[in-house]
């Protein structure tokens, strides 16, 4: 994965990079079902240990309808990230419409005591089935 090109976002040195994909195979426009993947990276460049304890994501769609979906951890973990660590998954989401945005924040426990919010930068969904239209 080329993490260069990726959206990225950084709080408090925990860089969170995400790469979306549309899905083509899994999605039925026609019944209006459109289906990307979306890479995440994490990396701890911050001198202290961190535990992802929970996900937030706001799933926004071309009509502007969003969803907020909460839950602990990412795909069934809950990663530790020492000093330098780094952490990826696969995960996907569906929308109604050909387009959407997603934005995020993960919450983190510090080892030591504490919690920080860090950001998952907002990503573009777009698939080869939105028309463009010049204003």
């Amino acid at each position: 994965m080329n993490w260069e090109t990726a959206y990225k976002k950084t709080t408090k040195n925990i860089e969170v990079s995400v790469q979306p994909i549309f899905l083509s195979d899994r999605s039925e426009p026609e019944d209006e079902l459109f289906v990307w993947a979306y890479k995440v990276h994490i990396q701890n460049n911050s001198d202290q240990q961190v535990t992802l304890r929970q996900r937030c994501w706001h799933i926004t769609d071309a009509y502007g309808n969003t969803e907020v979906v909460r839950g602990e951890g990412v795909i069934g973990e809950q990663p530790v990230l020492e000093p330098g660590q780094s952490f990826e998954y696969t995960s996907g989401t569906p929308l109604s419409t050909p387009s959407g945005i997603m934005v995020g924040t993960y919450d983190m426990e510090v080892e030591g005591g504490g919690w920080i919010s860090v950001e998952i930068p907002a990503f573009s969904l777009d698939s080869p089935h939105e028309s463009s239209r010049l204003n």
